[in-house]
């Protein structure tokens, strides 16, 4: 059972010769689990004026100046957004999608150099369940939204694509590649499992409870 925090939709994946009334009852069964994840979801960042949402782990408040001009950027611990309230989140998003193209562009090319990898290219997406890939060619894709995520989680993940650069499965050889180039996969997995639904919220409209 998953869920799809963009979609506003739970998914139970079971095997064609199960019948729906065993998926209907696992539904019922883990109801408390739902909820609780339900909960984390609805209290997703949402990107409006005086919102507090965080950027390399830091808390950040948006503060909207309709009368400058620029769009939107960091500065001093805020990101200034300009221009009318209704392109507020647009301009957000934007802003956080361009800091994170220069901030993971540079941690990915920095743990790459460090390992001796060659990744051919970095593509910054917003991808609705995962938080990075890597194709056969060494194209690495990570998603925007890791900018909200504490370094360690980033070192982590970036480790994790740059392996399959290696490795394209993930097999024992896999893992250990990625224990030489990381620390934190047990701290960044938990942390991903609590807060990863959130993030995939962050900046949409609220989900709502029935």
């Amino acid at each position: 059972m998953r869920l799809a925090p963009r979609q506003n939709a739970v998914t139970v994946t079971l095997p064609a010769t199960c019948p729906p009334a065993t998926a209907l009852a696992f539904l019922h069964n883990n109801r408390n689990w739902l909820a609780g994840r339900l909960r984390r979801v609805q209290n997703a960042f949402s990107f409006t004026p005086d919102s507090v949402i965080p950027v390399e782990g830091h808390p950040h408040r948006i503060v909207h100046s309709p009368d400058k001009r620029g769009g939107a950027w960091i500065e001093n611990g805020q990101i200034i957004v300009c221009g009318e309230s209704a392109f507020i989140t647009r301009r957000v998003i934007d802003c956080l999608r361009h800091h994170a193209a220069r901030v993971l562009g540079a941690e990915l090319q920095a743990m790459a150099k460090t390992a001796g990898l060659k990744p051919t290219r970095l593509d910054i997406r917003d991808p609705t369940s995962r938080w990075g890939s890597c194709s056969t060619t060494g194209r690495i894709m990570l998603s925007w939204r890791l900018i909200m995520a504490p370094p360690e989680v980033r070192h982590y993940l970036i480790a994790h694509e740059l392996s399959h650069l290696l490795h394209m499965d993930h097999s024992n050889q896999f893992w250990q590649q990625v224990k030489r180039l990381t620390p934190h996969r047990q701290q960044a997995e938990a942390w991903l499992r609590h807060h990863g639904p959130t993030l995939m919220r962050a900046g949409q409209q609220e989900l709502p409870l029935t």
